[in-house]
């Protein structure tokens, strides 16, 4: 077993090694990519909705249907401003492969190779893409990417978080009431902010890492 300071200097080692790629210059042909997915329930009303009028705000009823879950792949190329969105069914290991696919083909086809920030989710592994992907193109997809693990519990490391978030809040955090609709309101989402080439500036460096957190690590 691993002691507490064991687990804590693994969790400080892998917080440095995110930190350290945040801080690179950008290169479009080795991108950083961050990489998050999102769980939707899926919700429509029961009553007719008031519009909102001039002076008055829009009202609904509490009360509203359930029409199943979907799922959303978000991957944020922040230095260079792109993202990608897709909205699938689930999320099982096949859906990871083929997602980690159209990344490398269809979004980043000019990249050499993928950094790909993304938590140890039992899902997020190498070996998803090789049960679910020919074994020749499996093994040409894994030589474009390289995936670095944020520490378990280190959800604030992985950028991807805060284009979740910017989502909700500008787009998915209402209800929608099926699939087809989340998929137009996050492409709309996702081309507004590709088109405005929209980045996200991160702060947080391995200098203030020491400062902050160096004490309770050994």
């Amino acid at each position: 077993m691993w002691c507490i300071a064991e687990i804590d200097k693994e969790y400080y080692k892998r917080m440095n090694r995110v930190l350290k790629l945040y801080a690179e210059e950008y290169d479009p042909y080795y991108p950083i990519i961050c990489f998050d997915e999102k769980h939707k329930h899926l919700t429509g009303d029961l009553k007719t909705r008031i519009p909102m009028k001039p002076g008055k705000l829009e009202k609904y009823d509490y009360s509203y249907s359930r029409n199943g879950t979907a799922n959303i792949f978000v991957a944020v190329d922040f230095k260079g401003g792109k993202r990608d969105i897709m909205v699938t069914d689930r999320r099982t290991k096949a859906d990871f492969a083929l997602y980690i696919q159209h990344l490398v083909n269809n979004v980043f086809p000019k990249a050499k190779k993928l950094r790909i920030i993304m938590d140890n989710l039992n899902t997020h592994t190498y070996t998803s893409i090789l049960e679910n992907l020919e074994f020749e193109e499996a093994l040409r997809i894994m030589k474009k990417i390289n995936i670095i693990y944020t520490p378990k519990h280190a959800s604030w490391l992985n950028i991807a978080e805060i284009e979740i978030n910017v989502m909700d809040i500008q787009c998915t955090g209402r209800r929608i009431e099926n699939k087809k609709l989340l998929i137009d309101e996050t492409s709309a989402f996702m081309e507004y902010r590709n088109l405005n080439k929209s980045k996200i500036y991160w702060n947080f460096t391995q200098e203030d890492a020491d400062k902050k957190l160096s004490n309770y690590y050994v």
